[in-house]
């Protein structure tokens, strides 16, 4: 069993602010979780934290994309701790921020070998810049991952891509918007909405995505999860709220296919603003499920 390092990223470089002069608050959720004693369930081997460059709400010239080149400096530093601890054969449980923390596991892992990419997300983050109203790397982070994007992003150190098209899944998206879907629908990508998810099952979605792992060869993979996966009314504290989503039962049963694969390299959890839940309510619920089900399956 790998021992477990909890990582924390405090970014929130990929999100618009959600009123002018204001930071997005989703840079305190390490904090929040640990006040809310997700660390203490975990119970890690040790605790690491990588704190970003400072925020700006002012879009890169070059790719019209808000902070850019801070995202470039910052995924390399992601990258390498990352990279330190996939060498000592340790497990990162890594705590966002926005989606946009995937840059730097995504590089570390293209520096490990072949992986795949898990993507539990209420909305694709396969878009397209020019389809993008915000500019904000959060919601094109699986795109960029992949390879599709501006250069200063999608090449950092040379590595494009960080994770090959055809091994990134994309999980749980209720945005049905046929331009939004389009996008991933039209790459190598497997692309599982949340109606399709239904109907396939939650269990033949994940052996499926399970057996490619293995009939690739693939070194690993690793899973993201964006907390606006799950439905709404016991997740709303979140910067772009949809209708539906996952149940906890749902989304404890997927995530524990997931958890019992020793192919597992490390997984992240972004999105949660804890300005949004002031109380502390949603994310009491949240660390409950999440930390009962990873536990069951590592300790």
């Amino acid at each position: 069993m790998k021992e477990i390092c909890i990582v924390e990223f405090p970014s929130n470089l990929g999100l618009k602010e959600p009123q002018p002069g204001k930071e997005p608050g989703v840079k305190k959720l390490p904090d929040w979780l640990w006040k809310n004693n997700l660390h203490k369930a975990i119970n890690p081997v040790n605790i690491l934290r990588l704190d970003p460059p400072k925020y700006s709400s002012v879009r890169d010239l070059e790719t019209n994309i808000l902070n850019a080149n801070s995202l470039v400096d910052y995924a390399r530093e992601q990258a390498y701790l990352i990279n330190n601890l996939l060498s000592q054969n340790k497990f990162p449980f890594v705590l966002g921020g926005d989606c946009s923390i995937l840059l730097g596991p995504a590089i570390a892992l293209k520096q490990k070998g072949n992986y795949g990419l898990f993507y539990l997300d209420g909305h694709t983050d396969f878009m397209n810049v020019s389809l993008s109203e915000t500019g904000g790397v959060g919601g094109m982070a699986a795109s960029i991952v992949t390879g599709n994007g501006p250069e200063k992003l999608t090449n950092i150190l040379n590595l494009s891509p960080y994770i090959k098209e055809e091994n990134l899944w994309c999980v749980g998206n209720r945005e049905y918007d046929d331009e939004y879907e389009d996008q991933i629908k039209n790459s190598s990508a497997t692309y599982i909405s949340l109606q399709t998810l239904r109907k396939q099952s939650i269990l033949n979605c994940v052996q499926s995505f399970l057996s490619q792992v293995k009939s690739k060869n693939l070194d690993g993979f690793w899973l993201h999860i964006d907390v606006d996966v799950l439905n709404d009314s016991i997740m709303p504290c979140v910067d772009s709220r949809t209708p539906d989503g996952l149940t906890y039962d749902e989304f404890n049963e997927l995530t524990s296919y997931l958890f019992q694969s020793d192919k597992l390299s490390g997984l992240e959890i972004t999105i949660l603003d804890p300005d949004l839940d002031p109380t502390g309510k949603y994310t009491k619920d949240f660390v409950v499920n999440i930390t009962n089900t990873f536990t069951s399956f590592n300790n």
